[in-house]
């Protein structure tokens, strides 16, 4: 049996047994054929709780209440949607959906999380489209993990700190639509902001505290304290001495005395004369 027809004997994918191998056959032909044998690739299947659908003819991964502690694995490259709201996820570590390059939609929300990688949402600036991120713990976010998305995100229902960080954050994204959209000021943020919401002090330059603005409204400041305490001195120097000067004519002048020597010079004068 030559090595063509030692191969074409195998069907591929069927796995023949040791008893029907020929007694003899070239070494490469029986490793191919061992090869064939158990490598079907098989699908992986979705943790519990979780499911692949179709919505509206687009593939999604929905793990909805499914205890999640970690991000679930076997979720399909072709997704378009995913849900992984009502979990206990308390973080997104760098590049956790890069694997992802179709995704449009992401629902994080009613999860514990608390911390967001600055690279969360690598690879997705070019697809993703919503962005529910509301009802967890998140009090700040870094700037950098929305850098290029073109994304409408639900920031929502979060105790925010509400300061010059968020701010720029809110720079980059587009707001889900919502009275007031729902960014409320939590226990983190200044006492006078706890409970108010954001989006109308947003424009407040407090709000960026000790940093660049910060730190140059209190050089302004203590610029103008030096200056009127200059102006004060120099103030009341000018005022004592306009008093000092009205003071001196109503003074009476004195006579000058009359020296001993000149008397007796007169005395003797007058003797003569």
């Amino acid at each position: 049996m030559t090595s063509a027809s030692f191969v074409s004997y195998f069907t591929p994918g069927l796995c023949q047994s040791s008893a029907m191998l020929p007694p003899a056959g070239p070494l490469l032909s029986l490793l191919l054929v061992i090869g064939t044998c158990g490598t079907e690739p098989r699908p992986r299947v979705p943790p519990q709780g979780c499911y692949v659908a179709e919505e509206a003819g687009e593939r999604t991964f929905r793990c909805s209440q499914a205890g999640l502690s970690a991000l679930p694995t076997g979720i399909p490259n072709d997704t378009r949607k995913l849900y992984l709201d009502a979990n206990r996820l308390a973080s997104v570590p760098a590049g956790a959906f890069q694997h992802l390059p179709v995704l449009e939609e992401l629902d994080l929300s009613h999860n514990v999380l608390a911390h967001l990688s600055g690279a969360a949402f690598r690879g997705l600036e070019g697809t993703l489209r919503h962005l529910d991120l509301s009802a967890n713990r998140l009090a700040s976010v870094p700037v950098e993990a929305f850098v290029g998305l073109q994304v409408q995100v639900n920031l929502s229902a979060n105790p925010w700190r509400c300061d010059c960080a968020l701010r720029e954050v809110l720079g980059q994204v587009r707001l889900t639509p919502g009275p007031g959209t729902g960014i409320v000021c939590g226990p983190g943020a200044r006492p006078d902001l706890v409970g108010q919401e954001f989006l109308p002090l947003a424009g407040e330059e407090e709000l960026c505290g000790a940093g660049r603005a910060g730190a140059q409204r209190s050089t302004d400041v203590a610029l103008l304290v030096t200056m009127g305490g200059w102006l004060v001195l120099v103030g009341a120097y000018l005022a004592h001495y306009v008093w000092q000067n009205r003071e001196e004519p109503r003074c009476p002048l004195k006579r000058a005395p009359v020296l001993p020597g000149r008397s007796e010079d007169s005395s003797t004068l007058s003797t003569v004369v």
